[in-house]
């Protein structure tokens, strides 16, 4: 009698991704706990394609956020310092992946501290400066500038970050990045459809394949 495969069966392997991404993600206290990188300004420690580990600021396996100004900054990603995911206010959908440089305070001439090699000008340049409120200056590992000498977001408030990084795994994010091409272009449902009919049929010839071999066996 021929077997049917029963909708659950179909929705294993998904349902099981999905739990290991929920695991990940209750023990870093961040979601979602990976980062696909989409540009090269982290290189050459973090390349386009590579998946970010990341976790919740006040997570392990260390407190606070740590510039790479500081003395007792930790070596995180090739540098030292935190790299932090932070989403500029009007642009939450497009979260940059960056190292902190220093924090600055409300009112403060940060440029005076500055590295003059990541800067454009002095002060009287610089939209965000005096910094308009407390937060941090960042900047891309590969830019030539920091991101609030660059245009790229204001001085970053503290709320504005989402998570920190822990360590890079390369090329692994092209699959996310793959995920997220597809919910802007055909929307969220569809890509759910597709990913579960995908990961239905891998589970599919892998348990024939499994099963061939499990054959071979006993008939040897």
């Amino acid at each position: 009698m021929k077997r049917t495969r029963s909708p659950t069966g179909l929705l294993a392997p998904a349902a099981a991704v999905l739990l290991v991404a929920l695991v990940v993600a209750a023990a870093a206290g961040a979601w979602p706990p990976l980062v696909a990188v989409e540009s090269g300004s982290m290189e050459p420690a973090v390349e386009r394609g590579d998946l970010v580990v990341v976790t919740a600021t006040e997570r392990f396996p260390w407190g606070g956020l740590v510039g790479h100004a500081d003395p007792d900054a930790p070596r995180r990603l090739g540098g030292a310092g935190d790299v932090v995911v932070y989403s500029p206010p009007g642009d939450e959908n497009r979260p940059i992946l960056h190292r902190i440089a220093f924090p600055v305070s409300e009112g403060e001439d940060w440029t005076d501290r500055a590295d003059p090699e990541l800067l454009d000008g002095d002060c009287a340049d610089v939209e965000s400066c005096p910094a308009p409120h407390d937060g941090y200056v960042t900047y891309g590992d590969a830019n030539g500038e920091y991101d609030q000498s660059a245009g790229i977001a204001p001085v970053v408030r503290e709320e504005w970050i989402t998570a920190k990084a822990l360590f890079a795994v390369p090329d692994l994010g092209w699959f996310r990045i793959g995920v997220d091409a597809a919910i802007a272009r055909i929307g969220p449902l569809p890509t759910a459809v597709g990913l579960g009919g995908i990961a239905a049929v891998t589970g599919g010839f892998g348990a024939v394949l499994i099963g061939w071999v499990g054959r071979g066996r006993g008939g040897a």
